[in-house]
């Protein structure tokens, strides 16, 4: 695929959306790279990134190895990526402590709209995908409710290599977010803690499970879109079904960090429960709007693509 390079300030773009979602809790990138086209580039490019390349790089030089791992392609990715979560994190986070209900309304409509956008992909509907789709939707609203372990500092070479592994599956699968199953795991401060403290043998049994995990998972990826494309459609459909609970706008607070007070377990609730808990304004109107302003992003995006590809 030869590219302009409007082309690659276009998947800058994409990138930096990815990373704003990155900084959201609970959101994954992999939903914006899904829902804007590039989820199985994504997923093919991770996968190059073996001994073939490395063969590729000893016998045929710099410029072939660039070339088999859509090296092009990685850099306006994650350039964009980095420049949202140094300039957006600070302004989500802002967001999210002020204005949750605007934040998630607007994610929500996103998500909905990127559901039945989706669903188009999958050619063929029979009791396989409804079934795959089903399972699927279930093992992520399943993960979404379920209470997270405690906090600990469970700093077992395994655990922490297992969690980097899990982590970073979980950022390139639609739907739910790395930084969500660390907290699942009772591990979100240890790995916190050992970034803000440099603790590099911590830091680097992570690294290490991250790359595995990431690397192993985008080969199986890779093959599940070779082999059962329609399948993996549904099922990956369906995760995002099952985790629209996770950005539901009103939430009823579980559970919440003994260290810092904030909310690490919550559940979903009516509007009119949330005025009743919390004694607070629900905004119901100006979080349709902004749900309507999300779903009609993913339709522009929609368009916009099939202007490209026609």
């Amino acid at each position: 695929m030869r590219r302009t390079f409007i082309d690659y300030i276009l998947i800058s773009l994409k990138g930096i959306a990815m990373g704003a979602a990155d900084v959201v809790p609970g959101v994954s990138g992999g939903t914006i790279a899904f829902i804007s086209g590039i989820y199985e580039e994504l997923i093919s490019s991770i996968s190059k990134i073996n001994l073939q390349a490395l063969k590729v790089l000893t016998q045929e030089g710099i410029v072939a190895f660039w070339k088999y791992i859509n090296g092009s392609f990685f850099v306006a990715l994650l350039s964009g990526i980095g420049i949202s979560i140094l300039s957006l994190a600070k302004i989500m986070k802002f967001l999210l402590e002020n204005h949750p209900i605007m934040v998630w309304s607007f994610f929500f409509g996103l998500m909905v709209a990127s559901v039945l956008f989706l669903m188009k992909e999958i050619e063929r509907w029979n009791f396989g995908s409804i079934m795959v789709m089903l399972l699927a939707g279930a093992i992520a609203y399943i993960i979404t409710v379920i209470p997270p372990l405690v906090n600990g500092s469970n700093e077992n070479v395994f655990f922490i290599f297992l969690c980097g592994a899990l982590a970073i599956c979980a950022m390139i699968l639609p739907g739910i977010s790395g930084a969500f199953i660390l907290v699942l795991l009772g591990a979100y401060h240890t790995v916190l803690d050992a970034l803000s403290s440099w603790n590099f043998k911590i830091i680097l049994i992570f690294g290490m499970g991250a790359l595995t995990g990431i690397l192993s998972f985008s080969k199986a990826l890779k093959w599940l879109f070779a082999k059962y494309r329609n399948l993996t459609f549904a099922g990956l459909t369906g995760f995002i079904i099952g985790s629209l609970n996770k950005v539901w706008p009103w939430k009823e607070t579980l559970q919440t960090d003994p260290l810092n007070g904030s909310v690490i377990h919550e559940k979903s609730v009516l509007p009119s429960t949330f005025e009743m808990i919390t004694h607070n304004d629900a905004q119901v109107v100006t979080a349709l709007l902004l749900a309507i302003v999300g779903f009609f992003v993913i339709y522009g995006i929609e368009k916009w693509s099939n202007l490209q590809k026609s």
